[in-house]
């Protein structure tokens, strides 16, 4: 009856569909999902196969501080309609279906994981947002995933010390300067990150200043390696 009254709404569109949390056979098209050939560090889409070790022009030139980072889509104008209401419109019920791409998407980094934990807010935005969206994506993607009796969630690991503002706008430098020593581990999980491979999850991988500022902050902890999943990543054209 509740669904005769309230149909289920295709996530990109507003369409009506045939389950909660899909997507219209048109958005479900117009959507990039990234998967192989990619570059076997930060993720970024290949045209063509060039090898399971390959690596992309940026990564040849500076290879990040992370392991390797994977990403459910293309952050472009179609995916944004679905980030942007899901990050700051209060549409938490887009995490189910995004934590199952990501969970796929990163199935080999969920596999060798020991600890996922989201990026944290700063406590100043989130009692403005309320919730963190890295970390209800970072729930859905653990639940998805095959059980491990190992695999735990550590959704207060980092903690972000100071504010940092909103980094849209600024260049990759800058970003890196703006993030610079701006978390801290929690004292409750430092016993637990010496020799552990840790899962980090984010909404959207851009410079990746955010990410590395991470890294580098679980790598002084004693971290044996850090890997990234996000729902969507910047794609820079080919030059």
């Amino acid at each position: 009856m509740l669904d005769a009254v309230l149909p289920p709404l295709c996530l990109g569109c507003n369409e009506i569909v045939e389950a909660p949390g899909a997507l219209c056979a048109a958005c479900w098209q117009g959507f990039s999902f990234i998967s192989a050939p990619h570059c076997a560090c930060c993720g970024t889409p290949f045209v063509e196969d060039l090898g399971d070790e390959a690596l992309c022009a940026g990564c040849l030139v500076r290879r990040p501080r992370y392991h390797r980072a994977r990403a459910a889509l293309v952050y472009d104008d179609q995916s944004r309609r679905l980030v942007l209401p899901f990050k700051h419109g209060d549409r938490t019920d887009i995490a189910r279906a995004c934590g199952g791409w990501m969970a796929r998407a990163g199935a080999d980094l969920l596999a060798s994981a020991d600890l996922v934990a989201p990026v944290p807010l700063h406590w100043r935005r989130l009692l403005v947002r309320r919730y963190n969206q890295a970390l209800l994506l970072a729930r859905i993607a653990v639940r998805t995933a095959p059980p491990r009796h190992d695999l735990h969630l550590a959704p207060d690991l980092l903690r972000r010390r100071r504010w940092t503002g909103s980094q849209a706008g600024l260049k990759a430098t800058e970003r890196r300067r703006n993030v610079r020593e701006a978390f801290d581990i929690h004292p409750k999980w430092r016993p637990h990150v010496a020799g552990k491979t840790v899962l980090l999850v984010d909404d959207v991988l851009t410079t990746g200043a955010t990410v590395e500022a991470c890294t580098r902050t679980l790598e002084r902890a004693g971290a044996k390696s850090v890997d990234v999943l996000t729902l969507a990543r910047v794609v820079r054209p080919a030059l």
